[in-house]
């Protein structure tokens, strides 16, 4: 949300994040932005102030997804739960920070069945904090917002009692080849218009060690022209960072057995791989909803990666990014397991930047180019290890959260169990 955001227009001034390997990522990608290395449960809003050094200038937007994680109880308030005190205060500090509008953004299941009372929960809340939320709450998917991947969240919109409440976007038509037009109505892109510019990772022996890799690229979409920076207007209203366009980044690659892939190179686009469960995608389809997988406290399970339309193999971390509308500067952390969840656990950029342009609409504020460019933070950030990562930003390491280098390549459960039944079709067979 904090490059969507930008692209819009906004200076993004803090982030609050409790994790220190998150914090180290953001801080590359968004070096001149303060990070608040701490939990938001007894962060203050003049502390918030006093870290970002904006005194008492106006906060005209605080926008987060705070987890919510007790909302399915029944026979009691929800906010009542201990888990979802992230939520309250997140209405407390868009109130202390006087934040002229907000944005709410959270899973789609907060508006089915019974967690629709927890849903409305939180609009009580907001309303008495002085908020006035949006009544007609939607779910935004972000395939309706140029990205070629079905996501869809929950975003909830409010303003300060007599400010002007933002609206919703409208679905966009987005340029792209007249072969993906239907009935008149462009469709978006699809993975081979986000993927089929990039060399297959499998053909570099340096990935198995490194991340990243000198590339030739093939002939871009329009899609990826943006992503690539190499269009006209590119950089939306963000800040130019200055990068390395000839490097293919957040491409380590992922070992499987011979048997897997003959798997995986059988399965049909579209479907899912029986015994890993993977899903294939298809080249004139969209992705599947990339997760994020389990962070350390509840067992750091790695959600599966789809297989590539074309490579009998997981898509990289890259091909993650290109499938959720990240462009190539941008980067993650340097293991697979952490850039997967950093992308899992995100909000698209372009569906985030048009809900941003919609808050400046509503501010009354018009966005211009920007002409800085931002050099990139320390590349020692993107391979930091978790007890590194937390003695930088001087936060204590989370004893549950697994502590994985950028040498890791363990497989993931799902990787290990079908490897076990492969081990046992050999044995049979």
């Amino acid at each position: 949300m904090s490059l969507g955001f930008e692209q819009a227009g906004f200076d993004v001034c803090a982030a609050v994040e409790v994790d220190p390997i998150h914090c180290a990522i953001h801080k590359f990608n968004f070096p001149s932005c303060t990070v608040i290395p701490r939990s938001v449960r007894n962060l203050s809003g003049n502390e918030i102030r006093l870290a970002a050094g904006i005194g008492k200038t106006p906060v005209d937007v605080v926008f987060g997804g705070p987890p919510c994680q007790g909302f399915s109880l029944i026979g009691q308030r929800s906010l009542d739960d201990p888990r979802n005190h992230l939520v309250q205060d997140f209405v407390r500090i868009a109130a202390e920070l006087n934040a002229r509008t907000f944005v709410f953004e959270n899973v789609k299941g907060l508006t089915q069945g019974k967690h629709r009372t927890f849903l409305n929960e939180i609009i009580d809340s907001f309303s008495r904090a002085g908020y006035n939320v949006r009544a007609d709450w939607r779910v935004l998917d972000a395939a309706d917002y140029g990205v070629p991947q079905y996501r869809e969240r929950l975003i909830l919109l409010g303003a300060k009692n007599g400010q002007e409440i933002p609206e919703y976007p409208s679905r966009q038509s987005v340029p792209f080849d007249e072969s993906h037009s239907a009935n008149g109505f462009d469709i978006g892109p699809n993975c081979e218009e986000a993927l089929g510019d990039l060399p297959d990772a499998d053909c570099f022996e340096t990935l198995n060690k490194q991340d990243e890799v000198k590339a030739v690229f093939g002939r871009p979409s329009v899609y990826v022209e943006e992503l690539r920076c190499i269009s006209n207007g590119a950089w939306h209203f963000g800040h130019m960072r200055n990068w390395n366009p000839r490097l293919l980044t957040s491409s380590a690659r992922t070992e499987h057995t011979e048997i897997s892939r003959n798997r995986f190179a059988v399965t049909s686009p579209g479907s899912v791989e029986p015994i890993s469960r993977f899903f294939k995608l298809s080249a004139d389809g969209l992705s599947n909803t990339l997760r994020a997988g389990t962070d350390g406290a509840r067992g750091a399970f790695t959600s599966p990666r789809p297989i590539h339309y074309k490579y009998p193999r997981c898509v990289t971390v890259r091909e993650m990014a290109r499938l959720h509308g990240f462009p190539d500067w941008f980067r993650f952390h340097t293991t697979k397991w952490h850039g997967a969840r950093q992308i899992g656990n995100s909000v698209p950029p372009p569906l985030a930047r048009v809900v941003a342009a919609q808050v400046l609409k509503a501010l009354g504020r018009h966005p211009h180019a920007s002409t800085l460019e931002m050099k990139l933070g320390d590349p020692a950030l993107l391979s930091i290890a978790m007890t590194e990562a937390s003695a930088l930003f001087e936060v204590e390491k989370p004893c549950t959260r697994r502590d994985r280098t950028s040498g890791a390549r363990k497989r993931s459960q799902m990787e290990t169990e079908a490897a076990r039944l492969e081990a046992q079709e050999e044995t049979s067979g």
